[in-house]
């Protein structure tokens, strides 16, 4: 018997495997290229030959591949379905918290008992304290697991029975990243317009990230205090401010698509009567939706 399963072997499973025989666990792989099992093998890892035997090898199972039919398309034959009976399933690929739901229930029907995970990290980052795994789904299922996924990240917050979180704070985490890359993108473009370096724009921002993450926590805050009264800046500054960006990229003729896009939408904002509140109100004009 070994500690763990990993069944998935993309750059993301092979990482995990990686940092949890680093730790000294004892793991099991299976991925649909064998090849891609070779140099965990070479590093102390035990090769399955099929998703079966990789299940029946570990009390622990993990699963990283691409989204969850995949997933299911895995586990749903019938020799592997009836291996998951008693065993800890650890749901690492990416999905929505509706497919989380319909994941725990899937795994119950079955006898196996649910966690659902959502990673905040590349790959190179797995192990390291800067990595984090929160999870959701059965208490039971975590306290088992715990020790293990410790191992393949610095932070593993637990968030609770509700099924979805994970995939909830996944989600959200990656509409801050993937519009906030935008930004800079756009960025990018305003400094190479300029003669400035990129790599300086990107230097600063890292060097300015916890000052930025502070203001999005008080934002945070005042979104769930419901007072958007009194901030240090207000939503119609930041109006003129993303008008003066749409401006700029007229005058440096670039695509100015990302900040009018931005500008709309606080545009919306002002137009309402939130000029005078914080930035957050904006999220006043997002719950009406359309």
């Amino acid at each position: 018997m070994r500690d763990v399963s990993i069944i998935g072997l993309g750059p993301m499973g092979t990482a995990l495997a990686r940092a949890l025989l680093q730790r000294g666990a004892r793991v099991a792989v299976w991925n649909r290229t064998p090849a891609k099992a070779e140099p965990l093998v070479a590093e102390g890892a035990a090769p399955a030959a099929s998703v079966a035997e990789a299940v029946k090898a570990s009390p622990v199972v993990v699963v990283c591949v691409a989204d969850y039919p995949a997933t299911f398309r895995l586990l749903e034959p019938g020799d592997v379905a009836a291996a998951l009976a008693g065993k800890v399933l650890v749901q690492l690929s990416t999905g929505t918290p509706e497919d989380a739901r319909g994941g725990q229930a899937w795994a119950k029907e079955r006898g196996a008992d649910y966690l659902d995970g959502a990673i905040l990290a590349v790959p190179s980052q797995m192990g390291r304290p800067e990595s984090t795994i929160l999870v959701s789904g059965s208490e039971t299922a975590y306290r088992e697991s715990k020790a293990l996924l410790e191992k393949m990240a610095g932070s593993v917050p637990y968030l609770g029975q509700d099924v979805g979180a994970a995939s909830a704070l996944d989600l959200a985490f990656l509409s801050h990243l993937f519009l906030g890359l935008l930004g800079f993108y756009h960025g990018a473009r305003l400094c190479e317009a300029e003669g400035l370096r990129v790599a300086d724009l990107g230097a600063m921002l890292a060097s300015v990230a916890p000052a930025i993450g502070g203001m999005i926590k008080q934002d945070g805050d005042v979104i769930q205090a419901g007072t958007y009264l009194g901030s240090e800046s207000s939503l119609d500054t930041c109006a003129r401010g993303l008008e003066m960006i749409v401006r700029q990229a007229r005058e440096a003729r670039i695509d100015g698509g990302i900040p009018a896009f931005a500008a709309g939408l606080f545009r919306k904002g002002v137009a309402a009567g939130l000029g005078d509140e914080s930035p957050a109100a904006m999220i006043k004009v997002l719950r009406k939706g359309g």
